[in-house]
């Protein structure tokens, strides 16, 4: 006899199934993942293709670690922005540094992280771990980068980070049509989805911007702007009664800035909100050790970056996100019907009036 059990509805059985030749991703998922990690990136899956890939829900991805060199700019991140299913982009500037060696002939190569680094240095052979480089890459798209932003300065209105990751995009297209399906900023620039950088001066493309203040060739960028850029896209898709939701590779700054959007929001601005919907994160980070990489969702609920009524949406896997976004983005791939794009980058203006509007008339700012 079956003995009755307190909470019984919470008791799911686990069914394994046997792996068989010619199984798609989302079977072995569906068949073999039930507990510990497995579960776990099983369950973000499934919530990731199941309710955040709707029409009404707004999705923010954060960038971090070398992502872009491992290739999964190329094989994971565009699909994904293609099937539209990426409203908005913070990353590290390093991943959009890296993803325009490309479009100047260079190939990242499989190295070994046992390799003697003297000898790498003396050949002109940069290393990220496993992966390997030729030095001239960098001096070549060092050029490309200053000759394109030293000329379209002059062209484009610059505000924020998103506008220059928006120019090398379009001047990706200009030069290498034939590789813009290859290149994470030109797709994105083709499908109005913004990129950001939280921290613009830590990388490689913030030194030449540096560079180009010392030819007296400044670019009329604010990172502040950035800030109420990327709070605007989740304020207004829940003014109008949406979801957001935060997809988080790996931690660090790009985390935070997706995050903050709800701190800004609540706690700056003095607007009514609640916090993200859905929050899904891959991380090898511990959360014990305080830092904000490994930070939980159930954390996150206490600065107000995450809806307390959206715990049981939120999921961190934890493991390599070298290993783990393939995997994912498959699933979702075969799982998830295509989403048309929002176009956040031509919005941006009309996004930021609206809050700056709303603060002005509800928010804190009534207050000083």
């Amino acid at each position: 006899m079956k003995k009755n059990r307190p909470c019984s509805g919470h008791y799911v059985p686990l069914k394994p199934r046997p792996l068989t030749q010619g199984m798609t991703v989302d079977q072995i998922i569906e068949s073999s993942m039930f507990s510990f990690n497995a579960g776990s990136f099983r369950k973000a899956c499934e919530l990731f293709a199941n309710h955040v890939v709707q029409e009404k829900v707004r999705i923010g991805v954060s960038l971090a670690g070398a992502l872009v060199p491992a290739g999964i700019g190329r094989s994971c991140l565009i699909p994904l922005i293609k099937a539209g299913m990426v409203d908005w982009i913070v990353s590290t500037g390093a991943n959009l540094y890296h993803d325009l060696h490309l479009m100047l002939g260079y190939e990242f190569h499989e190295g070994s992280a046992k390799a003697d680094d003297e000898k790498l240095r003396e050949n002109s052979i940069i290393r990220i771990y496993d992966i390997f480089l030729d030095y001239d890459a960098l001096l070549d798209t060092d050029t490309f980068v200053r000759e394109t932003l030293r000329r379209e300065r002059l062209n484009t209105a610059i505000s924020s980070s998103a506008d220059i990751h928006a120019i090398l995009g379009r001047e990706i297209i200009r030069i290498k049509p034939e590789l813009k399906d290859e290149s994470l900023l030109a797709v994105a620039y083709e499908a109005g989805v913004p990129v950001h950088t939280s921290s613009p001066a830590d990388s490689s493309i913030g030194m030449n911007i540096a560079a180009l203040m010392l030819e007296d060739a400044p670019l009329p960028m604010d990172t502040h702007q950035d800030i109420n850029e990327v709070t605007s896209y989740v304020y207004d898709i829940k003014k109008r009664g949406g979801k957001s939701a935060v997809l988080l590779l790996g931690g660090g700054s790009p985390k935070n800035f997706v995050l903050q959007t709800e701190p800004h929001i609540q706690e700056v601005l003095g607007l009514p909100e609640s916090g993200h919907d859905f929050f899904i994160q891959f991380t090898d980070a511990r959360p014990d050790t305080g830092g904000l990489s490994g930070a939980t969702p159930s954390e996150a609920v206490s600065w107000g970056k995450v809806n307390p009524a959206s715990l049981s949406k939120s999921i961190v896997s934890y493991g390599d996100c070298s290993l783990m976004l393939p995997f994912f983005i498959s699933y979702v791939l075969n799982k998830a019907k295509p989403r048309s794009s929002s176009g956040l980058y031509e919005k941006r203006d009309k996004l930021v009036n609206q809050l700056k509007n709303d603060y002005r008339e509800i928010g804190n700012y009534k207050k000083r």
